[in-house]
């Protein structure tokens, strides 16, 4: 058995407490006094009782049913300036790769639910879960990198607490349902937060909340340089801005930003996905050809779903039989005018 509490335990105590003790004391008074009200204090008394009972919500499992199970596919996108990078298909940038991939596993999986988690200088959530796979392609479709002044580097665990929140989440309003995460990265670390903690934190605490995905890799090992971007369309990728310079080396020469997959293996390994380097927009249905939710679920009993019957109904009939016999009680008493007047004509 288990309690669905009607109202919040506090309100239940607020309002029933007084009332309980305040039909103790009226009986153990009438009970000293005999006044005749003992037997009515203990029925009100009955009547608060049943009353807590049915507040309480008592239920019962009854049946168990099969639910659909949903598929919800997380995308963690990199946008800081190194996903500007020119090393993408023979030279174009990796977040065109980004666009085409996050596309495409959309239309891979229809009816999924989906969310799109970005991180740079920081981590936020772009879009909560949804069924509007439009809203996810023009997402893609306006994705830029950061803005080159607000930039503080690259840390592949910066999304961490937002995916976190996110899965539990997801978890806590649809247990049954199957979630995948697909981290999209060049894996490259440079973190510039100013913390001074250099050691990247894991993803296998969220391991038990993942069940499938990949983490996709942008980049080469020779690396490509990146255009400055303020954020307007005369400056990033296809246009004649600047490179970003390495500010770190004698004469800042321009910063080449280079794939890291042992860093990106380690995150799918931690996650317990596979890591895939994409080098090309190529199909991507392989990703997901193996990933059925249905089965998924089935496997750790995710679809079955009991079903709580409520059982306050002995507690509100004997409310209702309460009710009754204190209504015969106070009638009782009430002044009887029509047995007046004929007394008055007799006489």
């Amino acid at each position: 058995m288990i309690l669905r509490l009607v109202w919040p335990l506090w309100v239940i105590a607020l309002v029933l407490l007084p009332l309980i003790v305040v039909c103790v004391l009226a009986a153990v008074r009438a009970r000293r006094t005999e006044d005749g009200s003992f037997a009515a204090w203990l029925r009100r008394g009955g009547m608060v009782l049943a009353l807590a009972a049915i507040a309480l919500g008592p239920a019962v499992p009854s049946t168990t049913t099969t639910v659909a199970t949903n598929v919800e596919m997380f995308f963690v996108v990199d946008r800081t300036g190194s996903m500007a990078a020119e090393d993408y298909d023979g030279g174009r940038p990796r977040l065109d790769g980004v666009r085409h991939d996050v596309e495409a596993l959309v239309e891979a999986m229809p009816g999924a639910r989906y969310s799109v988690i970005t991180f740079d200088s920081q981590a936020a959530r772009q879009l909560p879960l949804t069924t509007d796979a439009r809203a996810v392609s023009t997402w893609a479709e306006t994705l830029v990198q950061e803005i080159t002044y607000y930039s503080a580097g690259s840390a592949v665990d910066r999304p961490l607490p937002a995916l976190r929140g996110a899965l539990e989440g997801a978890a806590d309003r649809n247990p049954e349902n199957v979630r995948l995460v697909f981290l999209l990265s060049d894996g490259e670390n440079t973190r510039g937060d100013g913390t001074g903690d250099s050691e990247t934190q894991s993803y296998a605490e969220l391991a038990p909340l993942v069940d499938g995905g990949a983490v996709l890799g942008y980049g080469t090992a020779e690396g490509g340089q990146m255009r400055f971007y303020d954020g307007t369309e005369t400056t990033g990728p296809g246009t004649d801005a600047p490179w970003i310079l390495d500010e770190t080396q004698p004469g800042s020469p321009a910063a080449v930003s280079q794939i890291d997959e042992t860093q990106l293996r380690r995150v799918a390994e931690q996650l317990g996905v596979d890591y895939t380097h994409r080098t090309a927009p190529t199909d991507v249905s392989g990703l997901v050809a193996g990933i059925d939710a249905e089965t998924i679920a089935a496997e750790d009993g995710r679809r079955e779903v009991s079903v709580y019957e409520d059982v306050y109904w002995p507690a509100a009939t004997v409310l209702a039989v309460l009710l009754a016999w204190e209504a015969w009680y106070l009638a009782r008493r009430f002044p009887r005018p029509f047995a007046s007047r004929r007394g008055g004509s007799a006489a």
